[in-house]
């Protein structure tokens, strides 16, 4: 594991992370020994960033994690969340405001056994609480010395460049990162939020790398399993054929499919950071594998392409734009 500054920090992390959103998940996760085994495996490896969240599993998530870092707290880089709310009847609890957030760190300091978290993340944007009083709340929060540096997932570009903006002019901690949904399956990301990212200097850990499972290609090979996932709306004609086209590649490299899809990943040309969320070691293993492939410029090409989206205005109008003045096409064209 080799380790990139994570935005305009100079936190170190490990090129990959580790979700565990999975850990003490009684249903769709891993128990107590499994996750334990996962941890294990992916500290032996070089790993440092670790990534969990206030309602994941209800708590339990945190409270593993906290057995688990206990003897190591200071090696790790221990990311967690607040605005999903933990309580249940209180209007309260699933806020950006500064009782929210106050609230729901001690909460996850209890849980996770320390002092501090490295990076708390605002889970999802709040458009009922001004953004003055998010930014100060959480900068409140860093000055206090329970958090050392802030991120933002589940919010607009729009709100992450005025809140990073209003930070700067006022003196109050930035974001660094953003947390995102980012894969070969699901690039509209790329419309605003991850060139906000670069133009920002913003690192981008990513979630739902693998497309829940279909970029894997195991829906491609089980009809059986590919009838039932198309329930959820996420299997569609479009992914299924870019989970054959990793397919493809990755019979042509000798590599699991699973492996190719986070290479991609990995090569972007934001920091781009995946966050390895498994539910056995198994799979954790055969992830991680992805740090010893880098795809060739024309294997980039072929899963760019199976996978483009449609950019959109501006995008679209400002590379015309740019392509007339380069004189690389007729503007009355």
């Amino acid at each position: 594991m080799r380790y990139v500054l994570l935005g305009h920090s100079g936190l170190r992390v490990s090129e990959l992370g580790l979700g565990t959103m999975t850990f003490g998940h009684a249903r769709h996760g891993a128990d107590r020994a499994e996750s334990t085994r996962i941890y294990e495996a992916f500290r032996e490896a070089g790993g440092n960033l670790i990534d969990t969240a206030d309602g994941y599993a209800d708590g339990v998530s945190e409270a593993l994690l906290g057995e688990l870092i206990a003897s190591e707290r200071e090696r790790i880089v221990l990311m967690t969340k607040f605005g999903m709310g933990t309580r249940t009847n209180d209007p309260n609890a699933a806020t950006g405001s500064r009782k929210a957030m106050a609230d729901a760190l001690e909460g996850s300091l209890r849980r996770l056994r320390s002092d501090y978290v490295d990076v708390y993340w605002v889970h999802v944007w709040d458009p009922y609480t001004p953004l003055e009083e998010l930014m100060r709340g959480l900068d409140d929060l860093v000055r206090g010395g329970k958090v050392r540096y802030l991120g933002i997932s589940n919010a607009p570009a729009w709100v992450v460049a005025r809140a990073n903006t209003m930070a700067q002019l006022r003196g109050w901690t930035p974001f660094v990162a953003l947390q995102i949904p980012y894969s070969l399956m699901q690039r509209t990301v790329e419309r605003e939020l991850v060139p906000m990212a670069r133009a920002l200097g913003l690192a981008i850990t990513a979630w739902g790398a693998l497309g829940a499972g279909i970029l894997t290609g195991k829906y491609n090979e089980d009809p059986q399993a590919s009838g039932r996932a198309r329930g959820s709306n996420r299997l569609d004609q479009r992914s299924l054929r870019i989970a054959a086209a990793i397919g493809e590649l990755a019979h042509e490299l000798e590599r699991p499919p699973s492996q190719v899809a986070l290479a991609w990943l990995r090569q972007r040309s934001v920091t781009t950071i995946p966050l390895l969320g498994a539910r056995t070691l198994a799979q954790l293993e055969q992830n991680m594998g992805c740090l010893s492939l880098r795809l060739e410029r024309e294997q980039l090409r072929r899963l760019d392409e199976v996978s483009e989206i449609e950019l959109g205005f501006p995008a679209h109008f400002l590379e015309r734009q740019r392509r007339i003045d380069a004189g690389e096409l007729d503007p009355t064209q």
